[in-house]
């Protein structure tokens, strides 16, 4: 089964609620084996809107992703994000 990459590109609007999203999230996603290997870094734009922070976290597979994505302890996180931040994220499978 191939991998599966979460990427989020986001622009944070209200710094403090969106450092509880984050302090929050982490747990969540390593318990549904996730590994970032991208947070925050320097980045280029080349197409596209751009959003200055940038996320990549590597799952065991898709379906390891979203239900990370819809499980109790990350919509709790979430909830901090929501309004404090302008979103878009996808998962998407790795090839093989």
């Amino acid at each position: 089964m191939p991998t599966a990459l979460w990427i989020a590109h986001v622009q944070v609007t209200d710094a403090e609620a969106y450092g509880r999203y984050a302090a929050l999230a982490g747990a969540p996603i390593a318990a549904h084996g996730g590994v970032f290997l991208a947070r925050g870094g320097r980045y280029v734009q080349l197409e596209g809107v751009e959003r200055p922070r940038n996320v990549v976290a590597r799952f065991p597979s898709l379906e390891a992703a979203v239900a990370c994505y819809n499980s109790e302890a990350y919509q709790a996180a979430l909830a901090h994000a929501k309004g404090a931040s302008v979103r878009d994220l996808m998962v998407v499978e790795e090839a093989e």
